[in-house]
């Protein structure tokens, strides 16, 4: 089969096209041809490589999958080949504590697809059982594919970690993101107020369009101002945040008191400085998040299904421009999410 391999840690010419034997399913296994996979940031780490951390190379990246089922091992019940399926983005040892109580996300096993082993940047992938997902019917492949880990990471932020309410107001910083993108709406269907800030205007006029209800030029603006003039000195009860050093400052100063701040990144890097009396005396509350579990997935899936959160693809690429689609990515030139599409179904 025809993938995309990182052999070694790099620039852009650290993504090999190449040709691999195809996979295998095991017994408990489902071989799903790729149609569409999606692109996201934690592709680009896999290939940069992050200090401290190993990444098990040689890899396929490629983290969100829709498909077909060509082939299902001997003890797969509930899935036959023919079926179009989306893939959850992670997999877990299914016998912890944590798996039966549906914290998959908790699992001391957790492996993300195309971090921990090979994902859907090819023309084939397999995956446990358990990670086979029905495709939402009124979406294509391509827009299937740009939901799963940016959706989920978002409704768990949101609905899990900082348990947003109907009424609140909840800033998106860097909105444009697949990741961001996905918080605008998600905030909006929860009865949420939505501030949102991105670095060009046309970014802000699609953010607005997603239902932001006020948006940010945050290079021309100054966001923590802006905020206490649209909010008539209240700020925001959330700040949604995955930037990390650029955007911590004002993410900070724009909560209201007993605000919460959650971040799941930190794209910008990962120091910021933190004024522990500023903390204490407004009882902020600063939110670390990952991923979510496969029952969030379905949920997610459901509202995709029914119309109240839709995909938003900013551009389909050939497999083979997988680094193409990484330099678009670190240059900011996206909105929403990239998708890579195998040859054969462009």
């Amino acid at each position: 089969m025809k993938a995309v391999v990182v052999r070694a840690h790099g620039g852009l010419d650290a993504l090999e096209v190449c040709t691999l034997p195809d996979p295998v399913p095991r017994a408990d296994e489902v071989l799903v041809e790729v149609h569409a996979a999606g692109v996201n940031h934690l592709d680009v780490w896999v290939r940069k490589g992050v200090p401290g951390y190993e990444f098990p190379l040689p890899l396929v990246p490629g983290n969100d999958v829709a498909g077909v089922v060509r082939e299902v091992g001997e003890r797969v019940a509930g899935i036959s080949p023919g079926d179009e399926v989306v893939l959850a983005p992670a997999t877990s040892c299914g016998r912890c504590a944590a798996c039966f109580q549906g914290r998959d996300h908790h699992c001391r096993d957790y492996c993300i697809l195309g971090e921990h082993r090979d994902g859907g940047w090819a023309e084939f992938v397999v995956v446990p059982r358990e990670n086979v997902l029905p495709k939402p019917t009124r979406l294509s492949f391509v827009e299937a594919a740009s939901m799963p880990l940016t959706f989920l990471t978002a409704w768990h932020m949101l609905v899990a970690r900082a348990r947003i309410r109907p009424g609140e107001t909840v800033l998106v910083q860097a909105a444009g993101s697949g990741v961001g993108v996905a918080g605008i709406q998600i905030a909006k269907l929860w009865g949420a107020q939505v501030i949102a800030t991105a670095g060009s205007p046309a970014k802000l006029e699609r953010a607005r369009a997603l239902g932001a209800d006020h948006v940010i030029d945050y290079r021309r603006e100054d966001v923590p101002a802006r905020v206490k003039e649209l909010t008539a000195g209240r700020m925001c009860q959330v700040v949604f945040d995955h930037v990390g050093v650029d955007s911590w400052r004002a993410s900070t100063a724009s909560l209201a008191w007993q605000g919460r701040l959650v971040t799941c990144g930190a794209t910008t890097g990962p120091k910021v400085e933190l004024n522990l009396a500023h903390l204490f005396f407004k009882s902020l509350s600063i939110l670390g998040s990952t991923m979510g579990s496969k029952g969030e997935l379905v949920e997610v899936l459901a509202h995709a299904e029914a119309g109240r959160l839709a995909p938003v693809v900013d551009s389909v690429l050939p497999l083979g421009e997988a680094r193409e689609a990484q330099r678009r990515l670190e240059a900011r030139e996206v909105f929403g999410k990239l998708v890579l599409v195998p040859e054969a179904f462009l």
